[in-house]
């Protein structure tokens, strides 16, 4: 008989082949499970298995974020990272230790605020200029749909109170018309065009850095939501095909090319070329990311009614919708015929009925296929479009963590949507009850990628511990959806997503051992507790990639 090289005993073992799957052991060889269940495992184990106690702790299969931007959160790491402070006197005085400590940056680079800290959600140009009155500054928000930028940054790309708002964007004025020093969307572009590109050997430590953190979360695989020129992000695809060819990349990644908005369908040449030379190994280039609207708290999420002004009364401000729907329904029946999946971005309920419609329009032309379109977000559903996710096949991607209450949700969002559409924001329970197959992930860096922090907010629909940002009530409990749901969502569903299900995703003989040991066994506890759960270990291949210091 050949032995294990590796065996989990001694504790609990959810397998998220369904929702209450469990186990009690499992063996692994050659980086696969070779049997589970103690009766088969016991057999396997010899002098040269490594023998892992769970002590009652919990297994299950390693985390998949079906949404991220890993070399983003990695650069944010490498440079002014803003994401631990939470008022603007703590933003200031990190950006002000940054570039005393950074003397010969050009530019002030980074980013992580949050627009809660700031009276309308918009920072000015006149506070950072206290700090920073001579370096040029660009520090995009946590949801990468803004940024703040000083005078400095302003001057040098000549934005003035005559500068045009660009067509997918807008320049924050004051009263005369002048800017104040937040851009939002496109109009990042007209400052970030200066900033220098990182080094290619920069992008790949951003990388590596982001890797090493999705790691100590459990996360084995992920789906990195931009590949291509965004915002102060640079094309990382060739980073990615580097390292995995020279086995640096450790997770198991699909990469989503970036549809830029400012073309049209001359484009889909290039993305096809692109999958081809940048697919190999652990990487493989095969989705593309379409985003189709902004975010709610700047209203350039796209609505199908127009935002309200505060006080009910509707505005003329509908949002954006960045592809022309006549271009969308070409563009996703094209790249559907060329065996692309198509991942969007919808946070309106305008944007997500029509990239729903584009998808139709595809089936349509084409028939059904097995591309797994997702749609990220969905902030804002119409119910009407609930039912609509399973009949055209078409997965939600969930960043559960996001379905809280806090002060952004409550000062900035809110008011502007109006009761009704308050009242449809973030409906996990509504399309798991209409059928639809829910896959997770967190945005990283735009929130944090710890899974169980957002696992516990999708069951309770309150911040899990340490999350919290005030004391609410749970924000539309009647969209909450049990535990075994959201871990087979962050595990089976974010694989079957990814097209990684036939190999993982759950813990079943001859699947690959991406596992991980949690510290305590969730079920086994109150649910207001899911989220100060924490990864032990995390293994891919039966590879040990993190363990806790």
């Amino acid at each position: 008989m050949t032995h294990a090289d590796l065996a989990f005993v001694g504790g609990p073992v959810f397998t998220a082949n369904t929702v209450r799957a469990r186990t009690d052991a499992v063996a692994v060889r050659g980086g696969r499970i070779v049997a589970a269940g103690r009766d088969a495992v016991d057999p396997l184990i010899g002098p040269g298995t490594e023998v892992v106690d769970l002590g009652g702790r919990l297994l299950v299969p390693g985390f998949q974020d079906a949404h991220v931007h890993p070399v983003s959160g990695g650069l944010e790491l490498l440079r002014c990272d803003l994401n631990e402070a939470t008022t603007e006197d703590e933003y200031l005085q990190a950006i002000a230790a940054y570039a005393a400590s950074h003397p010969d940056e050009e530019w002030i680079l980074g980013g992580g605020w949050a627009m809660s800290a700031f009276p309308g959600g918009t920072p000015t140009a006149a506070a950072l200029d206290r700090v920073l009155p001579d370096r040029p500054a660009f520090l995009p928000n946590r949801d990468g749909h803004g940024a703040w930028v000083n005078s400095e940054a302003l001057r040098r790309a000549g934005i003035h109170r005559g500068t045009p708002d660009p067509a997918d964007g807008r320049i924050e004025r004051d009263a005369d018309g002048n800017p104040t020093g937040t851009l939002h969307e496109g109009a990042m572009t007209l400052v970030n065009r200066l900033v220098a590109d990182p080094t290619p050997q920069f992008l790949r430590e951003a990388l590596l850095a982001g890797q090493r953190y999705l790691h100590a979360y459990g996360i084995t695989a992920w789906q990195d939501a931009i590949i291509g020129d965004y915002a102060d992000l640079r094309d990382q695809g060739e980073i990615y095909r580097a390292c995995a060819a020279d086995g640096s990349l450790t997770g198991r990644v699909v990469g989503a090319l970036w549809w830029d908005r400012t073309k049209g369908l001359e484009q889909i040449p290039s993305l096809v070329e692109r999958r081809e030379r940048l697919s190999g190994g652990l990487f493989q280039a095969t989705s593309i990311k379409i985003m189709q609207d902004g975010v709610a708290e700047n209203f350039t999420a796209a609505m199908i009614e127009p935002y309200c002004d505060g006080h009910g009364h509707a505005t003329d401000n509908s949002g954006i919708s960045f592809v022309e729907p006549a271009v969308l329904n070409e563009a996703v029946a094209q790249l559907d015929a060329l065996g692309f999946q198509v991942h969007f971005h919808a946070i309106g309920d305008l944007a997500v009925r029509q990239c729903l419609d584009a998808v139709e329009h595809a089936i349509a032309r084409n028939g059904r296929s097995d591309h797994r379109h997702h749609i990220a977000h969905l902030q804002v559903v119409h119910p009407d479009d609930i039912p609509r996710f399973r009949g055209l096949d078409v997965a939600a991607n969930m960043q559960s963590l996001w379905a809280t209450l806090e002060p952004q949700m409550v000062e900035l969002t809110l008011p502007f949507l109006g009761e009704q559409r308050s009242s449809w924001q973030y409906p996990f329970g509504d399309l798991l009850r209409a059928g639809a197959v829910l896959a997770a992930g967190s945005d990283w860096s735009v929130s944090s990628p710890n899974p169980l922090a957002a696992i516990h907010t999708a069951v309770n629909r309150q911040a899990a511990p340490g999350y919290e940002e005030g004391d609410y009530e749970p924000f539309l409990p009647e969209q909450a959806i049990d535990l075994g749901t959201s871990l087979v969502a962050y595990t089976a569903g974010s694989a079957w997503v990814n097209h990684l299900d036939a190999d993982t995703g759950t813990i079943e003989v001859g699947k690959f051992a991406d596992v991980v040991v949690l510290d305590r066994d969730p079920f086994a506890g109150p649910a207001d507790q899911i989220g100060t759960a924490q990864a032990l270990q995390t293994y891919v291949g039966g590879a040990l990639v993190y363990s806790t210091p």
